[in-house]
């Protein structure tokens, strides 16, 4: 009996209920013999006969039922088994260390059976290594492709231990280790084609500006010219989204709302959005310059979300200088073309109407704080002083936020502080500045639109009205719910923009010959002495504090070098590697300066004088982190690399900082973006 069949659940039950009658038989029997004995004596007989009926049953034919169930079983387990061989879903097993110990036909006629039984699963799905297996109680799902189809892999981990527990035979706490690995394919190749005909199927909302249309216009006194212009403007954008089975709407003369399906899109950033190109040729064959700024928006939750995607693209395109196209959707941000320099506005109506705008808002505020970016310059801060000029002039208390003065500006920040006209606490730390801001507080941020490297940061938080005045191209990264944002790449400094509309608050700003001096001087830094963006505009500007008291004397003696740092620059010019023939790449010496990224800016300067350099680029080490100084003149845009890089700037002068690398590291870093660049048409 010890090796009988042990059989629970219902059939137990079921075999136990002859016992159970019999047992019930004889108390109700014991119960008639009471009333009765005749009749107990007659039901004593058939208790009896019945108890060795059951009794001969249980024990003669309890073999023949077990034989039967075990049989049953084993036919039973004989299906399932050829079910899940024959199953047409791949099914297989693997060991601890992916071979596959078992397979169903399904998964054999993935590949030869020889090729695949006993040898890693990684045959099949390279991608699939150890490190991607279930822990224990867990499931993975996994995307694979194999001849041309998507699979679903879905691992599942079945423990030894719990095996043994389910095996006939086995008893628990034998500790039985290591596990199996169950893996289950799903072919989603035609689900993934249907999810990809629906994604090309989407909608994609676009807005088509023409840059400059009304100065260029203007510009072209033929009246027959004029109107050519416009036709070939308009069939030029006409052609090229139509062709693609688009919509296009002239909303305005200047201006297009246009629908494309996602994958006319797809074509559209293979090509590099070539109508780029196309228009720059017909305003070249009308002889005058013609660009184009393209915002699109894609992959929104609505059609609504399409649009204002489509409108911050536009946006960024113009605030980047145009001649771009820019795609904005919920994964990021990609740019397209932007190669030519950024022609510069001779109207300054849009100055006035700016500082007109800055000084109503100041105007109703109680204090105002002015901060540039981190590490700051001559530009930063002598558009801080400027603002503050102008708040003075309003009579608003005013705040230049400024927490580190570096070395190369240390000269122009005592030469402020020294002055007349200089107020004590006017020049405060972060710290102090977020204890003083409040509700009814305006800060304006100069010479940056990337809220990470401010002055600040949490000023942005804290102050509700915000104005921004910059120079440079923005990237992905800016400064949202600006109250008043004037945004012009094509100036050459901020110091520019702030001389501008210096002018145009109460009729001209009045002040001393040092607030011109450090306005001044920062123009004449980011302009390297009037030879880079350097424009009508930049000279008037120039006139203008001029004419206020800058000393262009005074000002040159504030940017002369130390002898360590000219012995700095002359290291890194003659070190300079010349990549490709014409591209200078290099690094600075930061040990003993006071200002390394600031001569390594003035190397990457110096090395654009050397005959056949398109653009240079100078490393230094400082602070922990690998500074890059990118410039150029005319031929490349340094600022489509350093955005590879996380950075930015202008289109031949930009810069970015790389954190966990070195300088040799980040030579390579810049060769091989240069190479990728080079190879997919961006440079």
């Amino acid at each position: 009996m010890a090796n009988r069949l042990k059989v629970k659940g219902r059939l137990r039950s079921y075999l136990q209920l002859p016992l159970v009658m019999g047992i019930l038989l004889v108390f109700v029997n014991i119960l008639i013999f009471v009333l009765n004995r005749e009749s107990g004596f007659v039901l004593c007989c058939f208790t009896l006969t019945y108890t060795g009926v059951v009794a001969a049953l249980a024990i003669f034919s309890r073999p023949a039922i077990d034989s039967e169930l075990i049989s049953f079983a084993t036919e039973y387990g004989q299906i399932q088994k050829q079910l899940l061989k024959e199953l047409e879903m791949p099914h297989a097993l693997l060991d601890e260390n992916g071979r596959v110990i078992w397979m169903n036909r399904a998964f054999e006629e993935l590949g030869e059976k020889e090729k695949i039984y006993r040898k890693p699963v990684t045959v099949l799905f390279p991608g699939l290594t150890k490190e991607k297996y279930p822990a224990a109680g867990e499931t993975v799902d996994i995307d694979a492709r194999l001849s041309d189809k998507d699979y679903g892999l879905r691992l599942k981990r079945i423990s030894l231990e719990d095996m043994a527990l389910l095996a006939e035979g086995r008893a628990p706490g034998e500790g039985y280790e290591g596990y199996l690995i169950a893996m289950y394919l799903f072919d989603k190749t035609a689900l993934n084609i249907a999810l990809k005909e629906i994604d090309d199927q989407s909608l994609a909302a676009g807005l088509v500006y023409i840059d400059n249309y009304e100065e260029t216009i203007e510009n072209i006194q033929d009246a027959e010219k004029r109107s050519m212009l416009a036709v070939y403007l308009d069939t030029a954008v006409n052609k090229n989204f139509s062709g693609l089975d688009g919509i296009v709407r002239k909303t305005e003369k200047d201006k297009y709302l246009i629908i494309l399906r996602k994958s006319a899109l797809k074509i559209l950033e293979a090509e590099r959005f070539e109508i780029l190109e196309e228009v720059k040729k017909v305003g070249a064959g009308a002889g005058t310059p013609v660009t184009l700024s393209i915002g699109v928006g894609v992959d929104g939750l609505s059609y609504a979300q399409d649009c204002e995607f489509a409108r911050n693209a536009i946006d960024l395109a113009l605030g980047r200088g145009g001649d771009q196209a820019v795609v904005k959707s919920r994964q990021g941000v990609s740019y397209y073309g932007g190669k030519s320099q950024q022609k510069e506005s001779m109207t300054r109506v849009k100055a006035r109407v700016k500082a007109q705008a800055m000084e109503e808002i100041i105007s109703v505020k109680d204090m105002v704080f002015v901060m540039g970016h981190r590490n700051g310059d001559a530009d930063s801060f002598g558009s801080t002083v400027g603002i503050k000029s102008a708040c003075s002039v309003i009579k608003k208390e005013c705040h230049i936020v400024l927490d580190t003065v570096t070395p190369s500006l240390k000269p122009v920040v005592d030469m402020y502080r020294n002055s007349p006209s200089y107020e004590d606490g006017t020049i405060i730390s972060s710290d102090e500045a977020l204890s003083l801001a409040g509700n009814d507080s305006v800060l304006v941020v100069v010479d940056v639109n990337r809220p990470s490297i401010t002055e600040c940061p949490e000023l942005l938080k804290k102050c509700r009205s915000i104005i921004v005045l910059d120079h440079h191209r923005q990237g992905t990264e800016a400064i949202e719910n600006a109250t008043l944002s004037y945004v012009e790449p094509y100036a050459s400094s901020a110091c520019e923009m702030v001389a501008e509309i210096l002018q145009y608050i109460h009729d001209g700003v009045r002040f001393d010959s040092v607030v011109a001096d450090c306005i001044y001087a920062g123009l004449v830094m980011d302009t390297q002495n009037f030879t880079t963006k350097t424009g009508v505009r930049t000279f008037e500007a120039a006139a203008y504090l001029r004419r206020g008291g800058a000393d262009v004397t005074r000002v040159r003696k504030l940017f002369r070098d130390d002898p360590a740092d000219y012995r700095a620059k002359a290291e890194a010019t003659g070190n300079a590697e010349i990549y490709k023939k014409c591209y200078a790449i290099s690094s600075c010496p930061a040990e003993g300066l006071s200002s390394p990224t600031v001569v390594a800016a003035q190397a990457a300067n110096e090395l654009l004088s050397i005959n056949g350099i398109k653009a240079s680029f100078v490393m230094t080490d400082y602070q922990g982190e690998v500074f890059i100084s990118a410039r150029s003149i005319d031929e490349m845009n340094v600022q489509l690399v350093m955005e590879k890089l996380g950075g930015g700037g202008h289109i031949n002068s930009a810069g970015a900082q790389l954190k966990d690398t070195d300088v040799d590291g980040a030579k390579e870093i810049i060769k091989k973006t240069i190479d990728k660049m080079l190879e997919e048409g961006e440079i």
